[in-house]
């Protein structure tokens, strides 16, 4: 599972205008614990690039107050602290596709293991190297899910969010970056967006400063989404102890999957199937792919890499 920071605040979107050419527009800002960045076509499209900027900071301003961990005010702190709360649309429709995305992974995908990362230091709480004991009762606590954690999914889910609002003004050319990207159509040059896949090494820790290959879109809507174990991890005796936390085990995954690059027809479900990938390693990912037809991936081990027959990657 990554882990990400939701911050509690959101700095407005600005806009940059013709930034990409004379119908592009691009809207950037501040959410999620880092930068987001939208470029969208405008032709035809008759709202004020200013409003569609205010709309996108609303959005994440809805999305920060409902399924945070980190906004000590957001729905998900308050059910997580016991507090009985009326869900939104957001955190109800995170919850219909947490469960669809659960069973699709036969369990390698689940929000309600919130209690296992924080044990274990990558949650909401610091901890490390939990005892035995304190994994089973972890794990006792997941069944009750009381305590749940959107990380794996919330910013594919945030993507989403953004897309749907562009296409209802009539965008039909985007890319949407937050964390994760969703795409569709074609960049100002007529081309598919290109993206690239960081190399899954330890220490790279700035995205894009250290490519393995780069996708190319084919003008389809596609969300894409990187999980890897090379960014967020901690050393322990010479031991190293990755972020991505088996939820049908309550421990660290220990195999050669480095990093898992999705492809599917939404940004949250690329996202979702990004982490379990990295719960299931490697030939069990392959599986599980192969198993989807709309789905695709990118694969790199410490053995090599696999890509399904329906993604390219440029090297």
């Amino acid at each position: 599972m990554k882990v990400f920071r939701l911050s509690s605040i959101i700095i407005s979107a600005f806009v940059l205008f013709a930034c990409n050419g004379p119908k592009y527009e691009s809207f950037t800002g501040y959410a999620q614990g880092g930068t987001y960045s939208v470029s969208a076509n405008l032709e035809d499209v008759d709202v004020d690039a200013r409003v569609i900027a205010a709309k996108i900071d609303s959005l994440l301003t809805e999305i920060d107050f409902s399924i945070s961990g980190y906004n000590k005010n957001s729905l998900l702190s308050r059910y997580n602290a016991g507090e009985e709360i009326t869900p939104d649309k957001h955190f109800t429709r995170l919850i219909e596709l947490s469960a669809e995305y659960k069973a699709l992974s036969h369990g390698a995908f689940d929000i309600a293991a919130g209690p296992l990362f924080d044990i274990w230091g990558f949650g909401f709480k610091n901890d490390s190297i939990p005892s035995a004991q304190k994994v089973e009762e972890a794990l006792a606590l997941c069944k009750e899910g009381k305590v749940l954690n959107f990380n794996a999914i919330a910013q594919g889910y945030s993507c989403d969010v953004i897309a749907e609002y562009l296409y209802s003004i009539g965008v039909k050319d985007m890319l949407v970056n937050i964390g994760e990207i969703y795409c569709d159509g074609f960049n100002s040059s007529g081309m598919g967006w290109s993206i690239g896949v960081d190399n899954p090494v330890d220490g790279n820790n700035s995205p894009g400063s250290d490519i393995n290959g780069i996708w190319r879109s084919d003008g389809g809507a596609h969300g894409v989404v990187t999980s890897g174990n090379y960014r967020k991890y901690y050393i322990v005796d010479g031991k190293k102890y990755a972020h991505t936390i088996d939820p049908r085990t309550g421990y660290p995954v220990d195999h050669n999957l480095l990093s898992a690059t999705i492809l599917a027809p939404s940004a949250a479900m690329a996202d979702a199937l990004a982490t379990a990938c990295m719960v299931l390693g490697t030939e069990k990912s392959k599986d599980l792919i192969n198993s989807l037809e709309v789905v695709e991936a990118y694969l790199i081990s410490s053995d090599g890499s696999w890509t399904s027959e329906g993604f390219h990657i440029d090297k």
